[in-house]
């Protein structure tokens, strides 16, 4: 398996960093809204700079290269095993927040 994705955290996610304030309702608005912006063709490593506030995300457009399965918590693996490769997941909710996920692998 492979992926990007981009990650939106919010106060009391799993390895929040201090700064992340927003509640979850707010950052799951933040990640529909990357996901429609990825649907409409925007370049996903620009999505990645904008919205990801995982820790250096950006400098690799979200990429987490290759990685074997139980490696990823159950709910990014679930929402891979069920797209093509290319292709975008939805909204995908784990303790560390809410992703928009391409299968790369």
């Amino acid at each position: 398996m492979g992926a990007k994705h981009l990650l939106v955290m919010y106060a009391g996610s799993r390895r929040a960093p201090p700064h992340v304030t927003r509640s979850r309702d707010e950052a799951r608005a933040l990640a529909e809204q990357a996901l429609k912006r990825a649907q409409q063709g925007a370049r996903f490593e620009d999505l990645v700079a904008q919205y990801s506030d995982e820790p250096g995300a950006a400098g690799r457009g979200g990429d987490l290269g290759r990685f074997p399965k139980g490696a990823m918590v159950r709910e990014f693996e679930q929402a891979l095993e069920n797209v093509a490769v290319g292709a975008l997941s939805g909204v995908v909710e784990t303790p560390f927040g809410f992703h928009v996920i391409v299968r790369t692998h």
